[in-house]
């Protein structure tokens, strides 16, 4: 038998969890209903397709039992099935449904965590998305360019832009996509991802709230968090100016500014793995389509 939580038990971690990431959710539903903009945080919730809603909501993950009457309340999804001591994922279930999903990101992840982290990109991946761009073009044109168009081109062309990640690639401007070194697609993003990257790092929480609601919501939780951080990064190392929304830049055009994206893309790196593990872990006992000792 799994883990059996009591109804006060349960309840207590779900209403936690809620009240953990409405530090996210409630300002953006704010920012949402009085039509503003925010070019760092919005990213979380609108490149990333996981509803506000449905990150707030809780669930147990494989191998637990929730307890009491109101555990069945998680039968409106299906996904869960009663048993003689509550309600539980149902694990085989669910991997059957989702086998292609669970094969994929286990793939994607094994070979992420094999290898080593490359961390000279610098962040050129934001640059080259407005690289040769008109003014009313560039994505976040709500905010100025720090150098201006001009300076942000000369920053692309005197640098060595490798940017193996296919989700960042994919929004380079024509003009900057055979400046990089690498010509990543989707076919090969297994054989490219690597765990420096900072979007390899954010997809964490993609993967975690793909396998929803298998996922411990504690585990998504956890890599939203990871996103969130990784997202400032990415954005402060970008050719914008957002020092009026408190996010000083990491001027990537400069020695000193190099050394400190690297210093942090190494933490990220090294934060990023038990995470990575714990997903991996996560595919593991969906394939199996059980749970050991049940």
């Amino acid at each position: 038998m799994g883990e059996v939580l009591s109804e006060a038990e349960w309840t207590a971690r779900r209403d936690a969890h809620a009240e953990r990431v409405r530090r996210w959710t409630v300002p953006h539903h704010e920012r949402r209903a009085e039509g503003r903009k925010h070019p760092v945080l919005d990213f979380l919730f609108s490149y990333y397709s996981h509803r506000p809603s449905r990150l707030e909501r809780w669930h147990p993950g494989p191998g637990v039992v929730l307890a009491g009457d109101a555990a069945r309340a998680y039968l409106r999804w299906p996904a869960y099935r009663e048993t003689g001591d509550g309600v539980e994922l149902d694990v085989a279930a669910f991997a059957r449904e989702r086998a292609s999903t669970i094969a994929f990101a286990r793939r994607l992840l094994t070979a992420t965590a094999s290898r080593a982290p490359r961390l000279g990109c610098f962040g050129l991946h934001e640059w080259a998305m407005v690289y040769r761009q008109r003014p009313e073009d560039v994505r976040h044109n709500a905010w100025p360019l720090r150098l201006g168009g001009t300076g942000t081109d000369r920053v692309v062309e005197s640098q060595r832009v490798q940017c193996g990640h296919f989700d960042a690639f994919r929004f380079f401007t024509p003009d900057a996509r055979p400046r990089n070194t690498l010509q990543p697609t989707r076919e090969t993003q297994v054989e490219l991802e690597q765990p420096g990257c900072l979007h390899a790092n954010m997809d964490l929480f993609k993967w975690a709230y793909k396998l929803d609601p298998a996922t411990p919501s504690e585990l998504v939780a956890d890599c939203f968090e990871l996103a969130a951080r990784v997202r400032e990064l990415d954005m402060r190392a970008s050719p914008y100016d957002l020092s009026a929304l408190g996010y000083e830049p990491v001027a990537v055009e400069t020695a000193e500014g190099r050394a400190e994206y690297v210093r942090r893309q190494a933490a990220f790196a090294e934060e990023s793995a038990p995470l990575r593990a714990a997903l991996i872990g996560l595919t593991g006992v969906l394939t199996a389509g059980h749970v050991t000792g049940r």
